[in-house]
């Protein structure tokens, strides 16, 4: 077993255990929500910071904070991003996952309460997609789990953002032109710097 995924099954089982206490305990089930313990402040300057119209990147149907989940609470990239060390594409959580955690805690929320319309609608939540590669480009995330090279590389210090937008990061290929993040000497430079494949049908369809 890898460490990520060592990583993530503790994760599972802490959570696991922590819904199985609120059965003992007579917590509600995912389809019973009603208003728990008041949030913390963090949590609800969070929630603001994550809808800032001033902050870089869209603002999305749900205030979801990075900063807070990945940065404050430790939670491991691939627990909601699930299967992205085995898949291609990253996807993102479903609702149900998100739901597993916030029957628990939070309700007092706005963006807890949107996240629970589209839980009792049974949809799907419609994100703003912020990282896309281009349509000629084959980029595969279980490839580059495997390779270890870690998630802020592309994506930037999310741990850091309460609200997600795409990062700056400009290099200067050998013939002195510069490169921004994503683009396709960005990716090469990464490559040569690691040793990996520059063949054009590595990236390329």
């Amino acid at each position: 077993m890898s460490p990520i995924q060592l990583r993530r099954r503790i994760v599972e089982a802490a959570i696991a255990a922590s819904l199985a206490g609120g059965l003992v305990f007579g917590l509600p089930s995912p389809r019973d929500v009603s208003a728990q313990a008041e949030s913390s402040p963090a949590a609800k300057r969070a929630q603001e910071l994550a809808w800032d119209d001033a902050a870089p990147g869209p603002k999305q149907p749900v205030p979801f904070s990075h900063a807070l989940h990945a940065g404050q609470f430790q939670i491991d990239c691939l627990y909601c991003h699930s299967g992205t060390d085995r898949s291609a594409v990253a996807g993102v959580p479903s609702v149900e996952t998100c739901m597993g955690c916030h029957t628990q805690f939070g309700q007092d929320l706005e963006g807890i309460q949107i996240l629970k319309q589209y839980w009792d609608a049974q949809e799907p939540i419609p994100w703003e997609q912020i990282h896309r590669s281009p349509e000629h480009v084959q980029f595969k995330h279980n490839r580059h789990v495997a390779a270890e090279v870690p998630c802020e590389r592309c994506h930037g210090p999310v741990g850091e953002m309460d609200k997600l937008s795409l990062t700056s990061d400009t290099i200067w290929w050998p013939w002195l032109l510069p490169s921004k993040k994503l683009e396709m000497g960005w990716c090469v430079n990464c490559h040569r710097e690691n040793q990996a494949s520059q063949d054009c049908l590595t990236c390329h369809y």
